[in-house]
């Protein structure tokens, strides 16, 4: 997502995984889907008797996985509908500029020019993606009609819902409650950053040279994923393999951003994510990011055991975003020790 910051442009890196595992990507991805599947969690049972397990559950998503999937998470399923429904019609007003796009014009290109040739060289610097950003602050789609209507009442759900699992955390963490949506407002004085990336991923003729979201870990805090309940895709790096994040209907997919990673002294890690092109079917996915002000300072938070080593450095977000948006495609530790240096 875009803050509005003047020198934050946009920059692209290889994927410094792809590499590693391209060649690998059909039988051993395939094979480990089958073995594991990411947490699935009722949130509703928080209130009532199976509470200590469910929060046991949920940290385990926290610390073991990075993401989890809820389920009876309190959003009504009609209205879950109505934001499929506007915003695949959405994408199909969208889908000509798509066509007409810069990526769609670099493959056709290196296709004319390399055909099905062993050399061709894979387009690592661009996503096989349609998106637009909502925010608070700027233009929404105008069609369909009912879009921004839907979408401001979706969004309104998900920013609560963000809250709920910030608090989960307070409490798995032992920390007081109230503590990360605090950090992320700097005690109350900024706003908290929330915006929603709304995606399509069309077929794609030649699935060997894009991706459709290269691999990369989330700078903010709490991600909250509606995705396609028909199209997979969308892939996590446990144990040194690629497995998916299985589609459930209805389900809010719940990961950890790079500042949880830090609140929590490394307790709760950010983990690199991707999506795969598909030969057939338009994925769908709406992607909401509550994330710290860029004037929130961030640094591990303080719970029981004083005694921990702390593992991260003391710095503002919006000079971490500095480092961030130009290292987004390659190992995060740097990250942290770039900023440690600001």
């Amino acid at each position: 997502l875009q803050y509005k910051r003047s020198h934050l442009a946009p920059f692209h890196f290889i994927d410094p995984f792809e590499k590693q595992y391209r060649n690998k990507r059909n039988q051993s991805i395939i094979s480990a889907s089958l073995e594991m599947a990411i947490p699935v969690i009722d949130f509703s049972k928080l209130e009532g008797k199976e509470r200590g397990e469910t929060l046991a559950r949920i940290a385990n998503g926290c610390e073991d996985w990075g993401f989890f999937q809820l389920v009876n998470h309190g959003i009504p399923v009609e209205l879950l509908e109505r934001v499929k429904k506007v915003c695949s019609e959405c994408y199909r007003l969208r889908a000509e500029d798509f066509k007409a796009s810069k990526t769609v014009q670099l493959l056709n290109k290196l296709v004319e020019e390399k055909g099905d040739a062993a050399d061709a060289k894979r387009l690592d610097n661009v996503d096989w993606e349609d998106v637009f950003l909502l925010q608070d602050d700027n233009e929404w789609p105008a069609n369909p009609p009912e879009f921004r209507e839907t979408m401001r009442e979706y969004r309104e759900e998900l920013r609560k819902l963000a809250e709920k699992v910030m608090e989960v955390m307070d409490e798995n963490l032992s920390f007081e409650k109230g503590s990360i949506k605090n950090a992320f407002s700097g005690n109350g004085e900024h706003q908290p950053f929330f915006g929603t990336k709304v995606s399509h991923y069309p077929p794609c003729p030649r699935l060997d040279l894009v991706n459709g979201l290269r691999a990369h870990t989330d700078a903010g805090g709490v991600i909250l994923l509606f995705q396609d309940d028909q199209v997979g895709g969308l892939q996590i790096l446990k144990d040194g393999q690629w497995i998916d994040v299985q589609p459930v209907a209805n389900a809010i997919v719940i990961n950890t951003g790079d500042q949880i990673e830090v609140l929590s002294n490394g307790r709760y890690k950010s983990v690199w994510h991707r999506v795969l092109t598909t030969s057939d079917g338009n994925r769908r996915s709406i992607a909401s990011f509550y994330n710290p002000s860029l004037k929130a300072t961030i640094a591990p938070g303080t719970n029981k055991d004083d005694s921990a080593t702390v593992l991260y450095p003391k710095y503002a977000f919006g000079d971490y975003m500095d480092v961030y948006v130009k290292q987004k495609f390659l190992a995060k530790e740097p990250r942290f020790a770039a900023v440690r240096a600001v």
